[in-house]
């Protein structure tokens, strides 16, 4: 059997009332597109496990849930500050030049100049573009330990290459 690629897509909050519902913290773009994605898989003692939602709604300007067989405070609890997955088969394929964060996590940055930048180690979102934070090597020849690159395809970044896991970009090293 195909081993399962599972990506974080959310995590389960605190519990809400005495029926098992618990709050929820989603990180997809729209917050309640995280119910697109099904089915769930929670991450407990190390393993993803499948669950089903039973039920959703907005209280309070908060997301809660309420997942089948969760009926008591108590059960829900144990699953306070769970990570919520689903398998990344299920997410749409994307237009070229739109790409996951989660692709782009682990990437090697190059400059035009060759100079090896880091790794991707996450990524940020300001409002007007998202933003690579790239890792430096302990050895970095600039002295850094980690550069904020903005995520402008074409003009920063030049080329994005998932299958060797290289990003290139136009981006001074001292910067």
């Amino acid at each position: 059997m195909e081993q399962q690629r599972i990506e974080v897509v959310g995590k389960l909050g605190s519990t809400y009332g005495i029926r098992g519902w618990l709050r929820l913290y989603s990180s997809t773009e729209q917050a309640e597109s995280i119910f697109d994605y099904q089915p769930w898989f929670l991450k407990i003692k190390g393993q993803w496990q499948p669950i089903e939602l039973e039920s959703w709604k907005f209280h309070n300007h908060e997301l809660i849930v309420k997942l089948k067989g969760i009926n008591e405070r108590e059960v829900a609890q144990t699953l306070a500050n769970v990570e919520i997955g689903v398998n990344l088969s299920i997410f749409p394929l994307l237009d070229e030049g739109d790409f996951y964060w989660h692709d782009l996590i682990g990437c090697q940055v190059v400059n035009l100049q060759g100079y090896a930048m880091g790794v991707v180690s996450e990524m940020m979102e300001t409002g007007a573009n998202d933003v690579l934070v790239v890792r430096a090597s302990t050895k970095d020849a600039f002295g850094k330990k980690e550069r904020l690159i903005p995520f402008l395809y074409e003009q920063v970044v030049k080329r994005v290459d998932l299958s060797s896991k290289t990003i290139e970009v136009d981006w001074d090293a001292g910067f």
